[in-house]
């Protein structure tokens, strides 16, 4: 808990509180005495410490985290905002934050949705992120996205349909996938949602923002306005 404080004063001094403090010359000790006589303002504080300590995670990542595999895109591949978004084919949540990227997409030009394959929840989400992968090689990702998430379940059967529907060369796919040539990608995506504090999907980043969970387009939307503004 002193920790927090400790970081809350800090913060205190940086945002809403730093022209009261100081013109008073008030110290840590004052802060402290104040942030205890007024606890409304640490859900505030409490905001802004959390998103400068996800700042801090997202800034030495960002040139990577925003370069997409190559073809593993959705909206405009040269849009000026990027939208990062974690995914596993397995996650019905995942699934219901579908409509939302296509509502994000139509509503947003300049968007461009970077997609990282993060299969955490099953073996088969693994071997469908690798298809996908195989996908976006081919010049089919979207294609094979929206089919295997169209899918439902996630087996080896659903993966292969996705894949026919998607129009994907399976001999092809399966030579590369064979070829271990995808897992450095997924290795490296499961490093950045590491680092990042990411462990569920959907997860997204846009600008300095992490989003968890299917938060709607609403609260993504004012995200990437945000990020644009920025």
């Amino acid at each position: 808990m002193r920790w927090l404080l400790t970081s809350l004063i800090a913060i205190i001094g940086g945002f809403a509180g730093a022209a009261l403090f100081s013109a008073s010359g008030l110290g840590d000790a004052q802060t402290r005495a104040y942030l205890l006589a007024n606890p409304e303002v640490l859900p505030e504080a409490m905001e802004e410490l959390q998103l400068r300590q996800m700042q801090s995670r997202i800034a030495p990542l960002r040139t990577e985290l925003e370069a997409p595999f190559p073809g593993a895109v959705l909206g405009n591949p040269q849009g000026t905002v990027t939208l990062v978004e974690f995914t596993d084919y397995a996650c019905s949540f995942c699934r219901q934050s579908l409509a939302d990227v296509s509502e994000l997409i139509a509503a947003n030009p300049d968007l461009r949705v970077v997609i990282r394959e993060y299969p955490i929840l099953t073996a088969d989400s693994a071997d469908a992120a690798r298809m996908a992968l195989a996908a976006a090689q081919q010049g089919r990702f979207e294609q094979f996205h929206m089919a295997m998430f169209g899918q439902g379940q996630v087996t080896p059967e659903t993966i292969e349909a996705a894949a026919s529907e998607a129009g994907i060369d399976l001999a092809a796919a399966r030579s590369a996938i064979e070829a271990g040539q995808f897992e450095g990608q997924l290795q490296n995506n499961v490093y950045m949602a590491r680092t990042l504090g990411i462990t569920g999907t959907p997860a997204w980043i846009v600008g300095d923002r992490a989003l968890d969970g299917a938060v709607g387009a609403d609260a993504i939307g004012r995200a990437i306005a945000d990020a644009r503004d920025s």
